[in-house]
């Protein structure tokens, strides 16, 4: 998209232009560094009596004892590390003795284009093959004499566990294997896709609401496959069990080969039940390592075993052994700046209370958790690349609900792709909650489920481009919210939604309003192949305006589920309504709905408006007969040509001609969606492919 220059971003790059104008105090660090020298040179010196540290924490001391010795330096504090691979040994800790100040800020960064590289992984030497005939036996044909392996005693303290999510959506992948910095494949069948279930066998029925299977973990297969898998320890399966929007990984506790049968552990299992035809695959099982790019580890031996896609010689292979790689709390006006972390086994940066910190640049990838979880005020991330991460992007949270004081957090200008990969349903981008944060000029695709959720009052979605997304789901949506009626205020505007279809191409939602949601303003949004793009699940006080849908298929959804099936949820929205201060300032005057919503018919979606959208092709309106009489349509161009610039190329601008200007329809920025060039853009420039159904 075309380069934007924006006053809301330069006033956060502001303490950065102080510390360019303005001589600050530099440590250096470098991964040939010593600890015991001052950190006061970039280089080694030539007798190497002095020079970088070697360590992060040696530096953080360091300006640890600078601030203690008096007066910040008036261009802040920075801490430059050199190109390089910092295996790091611990997370870095950062407190409240660790912040700058507004005028003199705390920076840790690369220098330009020579990015840093932090990691909580251990690279792993000393492969040989595989000689052994017991493993070559329990080996597939075709991986003898490809297959290398590795003794990770001595090298890796902590294999971790092969262990069950608790419940659906809650796993971690523990120790992973990474070759040339992207993440290998534990060994798997199918090596691509599911297996469905043929019977369920567990005695316990299940049935929700007309859709029936059982409790227990216990059905049959077909084909002998699950006969290699007998004997073998700590066989899981990773399946959609009941719904195709609620996943886990669960524990073999038996195979019966007479009876084509499989048995999970007792606990945990599925809070939903098992049902015929849903599906699976099976993993961790040294028989199915059978091409490039999987691997197993055997935990009691120690021994790791892999294919690499290329001769081990060309790259190195990493394990993920660290939890995490920064951990901040109550630490304001700091930046991490240029850096890449990756390889750990959680979250790779946490910030619990940030004031005025700020991630900007950097890449967060191949984590076995989120990229980023951040609470505060005034913080956030920009200009970043998030990819190849475990759960989901970034999960931001603050202001005061009770005094709807925002936190005007962010998250802009980053690129969020291959998401999910673990752990893939309600795993998004960004989770953004409390009040009044953003997500700006962010382009995110390549993931099996939601790019966006939220809760909390008063965010802003604004020119963003989603596309390729809900790939492994169907009831989802690529943006998502719901089940609260106290959750208004949002304004959904200037985005760009394209190429999404649901799993297997059975459908999804756009803007996902779910369950009772109230309150949002979609706005000047342009939709294009999006199946039910704009969908009100039975809440009210909705307004869908100014809006794009090209070939959806139905551009709009409202339903009334709350006066049906959905009734018994109810007492909960009650509940929910009584949670915030509504009666009092300033929600009184901010949301005045909400002092008449309980008792004014709140099972009836009251209040949606639909005006000035423009439909061409696909279909119009999915409104449930019942919801309709309470929704106003207002001047929509449904199905008449509306002369767009060109459709083909995907330039949904409107020619002079075009019979949606007479209806009152406003332009629509296109040229602003998207990335947009900046000192502090980790990339440039970005492309991306969409997905086919």
């Amino acid at each position: 998209m075309k380069e934007l220059s924006y006053l809301l971003l330069a006033a956060c790059l502001l303490p950065c232009a102080l510390v360019r104008q303005a001589e600050a105090a530099t440590f250096y660090v470098a991964p040939d560094g010593s600890d015991l020298w001052s950190g006061k040179l970039r280089q080694p010196g030539r007798n190497r009596a002095d020079g970088p540290f070697k360590t992060l924490e040696r530096a953080r001391d360091a300006v640890r004892a600078l601030k203690d010795r008096g007066r910040l330096p008036k261009g802040g504090i920075v801490v430059e590390l050199r190109p390089g691979l910092y295996e790091m040994a611990r997370p870095l800790e950062l407190t409240a003795r660790d912040s700058g100040t507004a005028a003199c800020p705390v920076i840790y960064r690369s220098r330009q284009g020579q990015p840093a590289r932090l990691a909580g992984g251990k690279v792993i030497t000393g492969w040989e093959p595989v000689t052994d005939p017991a493993i070559l036996r329990r080996m597939d044909e075709s991986a003898r004499g490809k297959v290398v392996q590795a003794d990770l005693k001595g090298q890796v303290e902590d294999l971790g566990k092969m262990e069950a999510g608790t419940s659906w959506g809650a796993s971690r992948p523990g120790l992973e294997v990474f070759f040339k910095d992207a993440p290998m494949t534990l060994a798997r069948w199918p090596n691509e896709g599911f297996v469905t279930i043929p019977e369920v066998l567990g005695p316990t029925p299940q049935d929700i609401r007309g859709t029936k299977g059982c409790m227990e973990g216990i059905f049959t297969y077909e084909g002998d496959r699950p006969a290699r898998w007998v004997g073998e320890k700590d066989v899981m399966l990773h399946g959609y069990w009941f719904w195709d929007w609620a996943d886990q990984r669960l524990k073999v506790s038996a195979i019966d080969t007479g009876k084509r049968a499989i048995t999970l552990d007792s606990q945990p299992q599925h809070a939903y039940g098992f049902r015929k035809g849903m599906y699976y695959y099976a993993y961790n099982l040294l028989p199915e390592l059978d091409r490039p790019g999987e691997w197993y580890l055997d935990r009691e031996s120690g021994i790791l075993y892999f294919w690499p896609p290329e001769p081990i010689e060309g790259g190195k292979v990493t394990v993920s052994v660290l939890p995490t790689l920064v951990e901040m709390k109550d630490v304001s006006y700091l930046t991490l700046q240029g850096l890449t972390f990756e390889c750990t086994r959680d979250t790779a940066i946490t910030a619990v209370n940030a004031d005025h910190v700020r991630v900007a640049g950097c890449a967060i990838r191949n984590t076995g958790g989120w990229g980023l979880d951040m609470s505060g005020r005034e913080s956030g991330i920009a200009g970043c690349d998030l990819y190849n991460l475990a759960d989901g992007g970034i999960v931001i949270n603050g202001g005061d609900r009770k005094t709807l004081t925002p936190a005007r957090m962010y998250v802009d200008n980053c690129h969020f792709y291959r998401f999910g990969r673990w752990n893939p349903i309600v795993k998004p981008a960004v989770s953004i909650n409390g009040v009044g944060n953003r997500v700006t000029h962010c382009l995110i695709n390549d993931a099996p489920h939601i790019a966006i959720m939220w809760g909390g009052n008063d965010h802003l979605f604004e020119f963003n481009e989603l596309h390729s997304v809900v790939y492994g789901a169907n009831d989802a949506g690529i943006m998502y919210a719901g089940f609260n009626p106290t959750t208004r205020g949002h304004i959904i505007r200037y985005n760009y939604f394209h190429h999404v279809y649901g799993f297997r191409g059975q459908g999804c939602n756009g803007v996902y309003l779910d369950d009772m949601f109230c309150s949002a303003l979609v706005y000047g949004n342009i939709f294009y192949k999006v199946p039910r793009a704009a969908f009100i699940g039975g809440g009210r006080d909705n307004r869908v305006e100014n809006n794009i849908f090209v070939d959806c298929a139905p551009a709009l959804h409202i339903d009334s589920r709350a006066l049906g099936w959905a009734a018994p949820a109810m007492p909960t929205m009650k509940e929910r309504l009584e949670e915030v201060p509504y009666r009092e300032e300033p929600w009184r005057s901010r949301f005045p709905e909400l002092l008449t919503y309980w008792n004014d018919e709140p099972a009836v979606p009251k209040g949606n408006v639909i005006a000035r959208n423009i439909c061409w092709g696909g279909s119009w309106d999915e409104v449930e007969a019942s919801a309709r009489p309470w929704v106003t349509f207002i001047d929509n161009l449904v199905q008449t040509d509306p002369k767009f610039a060109d459709a083909s190329r995907q330039d949904f601008r409107l020619k002079p001609d075009s019979p949606a200007w007479k209806l009152g329809f406003k332009p629509i920025p296109a040229e602003k969606i998207g990335l947009y060039k900046d000192s502090h853009r980790i990339t440039w420039p970005v492309k991306t492919e969409v997905r086919d159904p």
